[in-house]
């Protein structure tokens, strides 16, 4: 295709995205509160004994609820959004390659939804819990609803985007980009490398933060030598 029919192409595709993602939106408002509750469960958990949430400007409750229900929309929509991506970049590629379309599906949302729910159950309740350990009688702390949801939206998407590393290595491999053996043994430079993307994606400068990133993302990296060993099968000589 010319350069205007590929932007045409994406125009398309972003369109039908955003019309998926409105509608899971729409969806969602169904049962907004309880999704807001689900959102906003950790920060309640981990907070210190009598701190609680609050907000100062009239429209920002409105404004969370509007942002959560789009943000449930993007979680429903998320494997009609990945099947989009494919589509777009589908033409670009070999009839072996094209054959993938499945898997890409499913590992690029799986990633998705599975980096919310360790941001959710497990980053972001360790983050809140201990800003609030330098809570005291002359220091209480009461974090402002806008602040605490826009920390929650900051890890949501930084583990989302580290949870797609599955996917990166499963294509990378089947495309003889990288092999198993390649990962295993510039596994130091990996680590290394790491932790330099955790600092850059963590919201606050603190070593904690860095290493609550840090270390699913090496988890990630060693099951992503697994992945590209089960892709590649040649390549376990």
């Amino acid at each position: 295709m010319a350069f205007l029919e590929h932007l045409d192409e994406l125009r398309t595709r972003i369109i039908r995205s955003l019309i998926a993602i409105a509608i899971g939106a729409v969806v969602s408002v169904a049962f907004i509160n309880r999704i807001v509750d689900f959102v906003l469960a950790p920060a309640r958990r981990s907070l210190p004994a009598g701190a609680v949430l609050i907000y100062t400007q009239p429209g920002e409750g409105f404004a969370l609820y509007m942002q959560v229900a789009i943000m449930a929309g993007l979680v429903i929509a998320s494997p009609f959004v990945m099947f989009e991506v494919w589509r777009f970049i589908a033409p670009g590629l070999y009839s072996r390659e094209k054959r993938l379309a499945i898997p890409f599906v499913v590992l690029s949302s799986g990633g998705l939804i599975g980096g919310a729910f360790f941001s959710h159950f497990v980053v972001f309740p360790a983050m809140i819990a201990f800003f609030g350990t330098f809570s005291s009688p002359a220091l209480q702390f009461m974090p402002r609803l806008e602040d605490v949801f826009d920390l929650y939206t900051k890890m949501l998407i930084g583990m989302i985007a580290v949870f797609q590393m599955p996917t990166i290595t499963f294509f990378l491999a089947k495309m003889r980009v990288v092999t198993a053996r390649f990962l295993a043994r510039h596994i130091k430079y990996a680590i290394l490398i790491i932790f330099i993307v955790a600092a850059v994606l963590t919201p606050s400068g603190d070593p904690w933060n860095q290493i609550i990133f840090a270390v699913p993302m090496i988890g990630l990296y060693l099951l992503g030598i697994v992945i590209a060993w089960l892709a590649a099968p040649s390549d376990r000589q």
